[in-house]
């Protein structure tokens, strides 16, 4: 075989490979309240295998119809949600909610363009401004699952308080900290909560478009709450607070731990590598996730403390 045949070769083994190929994502909804389904995602980081499907959307069946929340990282991975929500019910989905801006939640908007999406004013503008660019790194760390994606826009804004649609009673929270602005839906009918990225369960929560001091108050808002079962953004659902809990945790240790750096004169370098609990260091995508959060937080928090040395020197 020559050196031109076996590169071609490669090239159509690449083409046909499953990070290639025909694309299913595999969705199964599974009921864990009366009409209430998630969609679990893997506790991964994107990538050409999973295709973005890392997170937990979901789905109300209700008497006047399907309330949808996010619709996952791809135009591909709405098509696919929309067509698992047919085979349970014939009912038409009238509402869609966007619960923040990341992409793995927004960007199978395009499959419900003719639905009403609603989201919080600040994820709308985040999504306008930012869109473009989660779609265009989403190809990068996706490829060809992300074919034809195309940012869709919330419709409508949301405003804090309880909507009743169906025989559903939903409570909406406006809430930020993991983002600019995030929206936990509390179902007081079945008594599932949403909590969104406000909560990640076994998994290292993501730190992009963080203020860890407002997403601790968020999640004591969270836990406040009165639920039968909660369901992270990403993880497996739980009836208790052990979430919650992974999450504060895992927040405390990682501000104390940045913090305490910025004091000691220690650099983003040495701050790479991370002598956390097991506790924490057993989550998902420990590591990479840490090393993000250290380039997302300590500039900040260094200048911060730098900022407070110059003050006491004067």
């Amino acid at each position: 075989m020559s050196v031109t045949q076996l590169l071609l070769f490669i090239v159509v083994m690449v083409m046909i490979s499953p990070a290639w190929g025909a694309k299913d994502y595999g969705l199964t909804p599974k009921e864990i309240a009366p009409g209430t389904y998630v969609l679990l995602g893997q506790n991964e980081h994107f990538n050409f295998r999973n295709g973005g499907n890392i997170v937990n959307t979901g789905f109300i069946i209700t008497e006047k119809g399907v309330i949808v929340i996010d619709t996952g990282p791809s135009r591909l991975y709405g098509e696919q949600l929309r067509t698992a929500i047919g085979k349970i019910t014939d009912q038409p989905i009238v509402k869609v909610f966007n619960t923040h801006l990341h992409p793995d939640h927004i960007l199978g908007n395009q499959a419900f363009e003719d639905i009403q999406i609603a989201a919080l004013p600040s994820t709308i503008e985040g999504i306008r401004e930012q869109g473009e660019l989660f779609n265009d790194s989403m190809y990068r760390l996706a490829g060809a699952w992300m074919a034809g994606t195309r940012v869709v826009l919330p419709t409508q804004i949301v405003k804090p308080g309880v909507v009743e649609m169906g025989g559903h009673r939903l409570r909406l929270f406006e809430m930020d900290g993991h983002s600019h602005a995030d929206l936990v839906i509390l179902d007081e009918t079945t008594g599932v909560l949403f909590a969104a990225d406000v909560v990640f369960h076994g998994r290292t929560p993501t730190t992009p478009h963080a203020d860890v001091a407002h997403w601790m108050q968020a999640l004591d808002t969270v836990s406040s709450l009165k639920f039968k079962l909660l369901v992270p953004g990403h993880g497996h659902v739980v009836s208790d607070s052990l979430p919650i809990v992974q999450t504060r945790e895992y927040l405390q240790w990682l501000i104390d731990r940045l913090s305490q750096a910025a004091e000691t004169g220690q650099t983003m370098a040495e701050l790479l590598q991370s002598d956390a609990p097991s506790s924490i260091a057993n989550l998902a995508v420990f590591r990479e996730e840490y090393q993000r959060s250290v380039v997302h937080l300590f500039p900040d928090i260094e200048a911060k403390a730098l900022s407070r040395g110059r003050v006491e020197q004067d």
